[in-house]
């Protein structure tokens, strides 16, 4: 389907440069902060205009960027990127009376700014499009970087999903009761026995083509459903894994975005059921939750079969410790946006 060749990723954890999974950065406030390198390869005049949705985005790019010669398509998914300086923008409407405004604000006041600013940055006037599609962005992303490489066969294409914690989004789905109202350490998030998670935010990025040669990783398929028929849901996850693994085989991983939310434990375990024996592993203690959590699990999972290597944190059940070749990622968004998706050697 797709090879992927290089990746990088900015999260609250050690992911940048200096690569540290076995310690873990604890959350403050029910929130996992994005733990934000130096950016040197982002001009100074330039990084301090941009918001943080755009800085984490071209600074997570920027080293990809940097090791490819020619880039044929940048594609982003995200679901609140920009949205920060949205609200921003709005609010100097009123407080200055619709006078002089701080364009920056702006100008990254729309989802696709991070796109647009990594075409801008390296003069690129290939395909450039952003995803905006809530808990489904990266998976949209990734499905739309697998036709493109398809249709063309050679190009290289810049694939990634961006979200950040916004003031304004935050406090709606604290509201709206998908952000824990007691304090919770992500140390103890799967212990938690409550509805509703802890904030997150990152920026993943991955060099992708259709060249097996040299690849990380291999996106084998991925499958996305927006329902909450729990019995609809098990049956498409049911034939999507007999579809890719025959009766006798099973993924050597089973990466699940389980988020401590009570409410949301039945599909995990719905999943887990369906690959009875299989290696279990949980992310969103590392990263959090926002909407595309699952360019973390893909960015994590590329970094497993590169390292073979997991951190005792990400257990919950481990049957065997054969070498990791294939990964089946399950992410669940609010409880009704799903996607499975299968990585393995190449």
């Amino acid at each position: 389907m797709l090879y992927i060749h290089q990746h990088t990723c900015i999260s609250p954890q050690q992911t940048f440069n200096d690569i540290q999974l076995e310690s873990l950065r604890e959350s403050v406030d029910n929130k996992l902060k994005a733990f934000e390198p130096a950016y040197e390869g982002i001009p100074q005049g330039i990084l301090r205009r941009m918001g943080k949705a755009v800085r984490m985005g071209v600074g997570a790019a920027i080293p990809i960027l940097k090791n490819t010669p020619a880039i044929d398509g940048i594609i982003i998914g995200t679901a609140n990127g920009g949205l920060e300086d949205c609200i921003k923008f709005l609010n100097q409407i009123i407080d200055y009376e619709e006078g002089l405004l701080t364009p920056g604000n702006f100008v990254q006041s729309t989802p696709n700014a991070i796109a647009a600013q990594l075409g801008l940055m390296t003069k690129n006037k290939s395909y450039n499009i952003t995803h905006v599609h809530r808990g489904l962005a990266f998976e949209t992303a990734l499905i739309d970087a697998a036709m493109m490489a398809k249709e063309n066969p050679g190009k290289n294409y810049l694939l990634g999903a961006v979200d950040e914690i916004s003031s304004y989004n935050f406090n709606i789905d604290y509201l709206d009761g998908w952000y824990k109202k007691e304090p919770v350490s992500n140390k103890d998030l799967y212990g938690s026995q409550t509805p509703a998670s802890i904030a997150g935010e990152g920026a993943s990025m991955f060099l992708v083509n259709s060249n097996p040669q040299g690849a990380s990783a291999f996106v084998k398929g991925i499958k996305t459903i927006h329902s909450q028929d729990e019995e609809f849901i098990i049956q498409e996850f049911k034939k999507f894994i007999q579809s890719h693994f025959p009766a006798n085989q099973k993924p050597d991983i089973l990466l699940t975005g389980e988020n401590g939310d009570s409410r949301l434990l039945k599909y995990y375990s719905a999943v887990e059921l369906i690959l009875s024996g299989t290696n279990v592993l949980r992310y969103k203690h590392m990263c959090g939750e926002y909407p595309t959590t699952s360019s973390f699990a893909c960015w994590l999972s590329c970094r497993l079969l590169e390292q073979q290597q997991i951190p005792g944190h990400m257990n919950k059940k481990i049957a065997d410790n054969l070498p990791v070749k294939s990964i089946v990622i399950y992410n669940n968004y609010k409880g009704l946006q799903h996607s499975l998706a299968i990585l393995s050697l190449p």
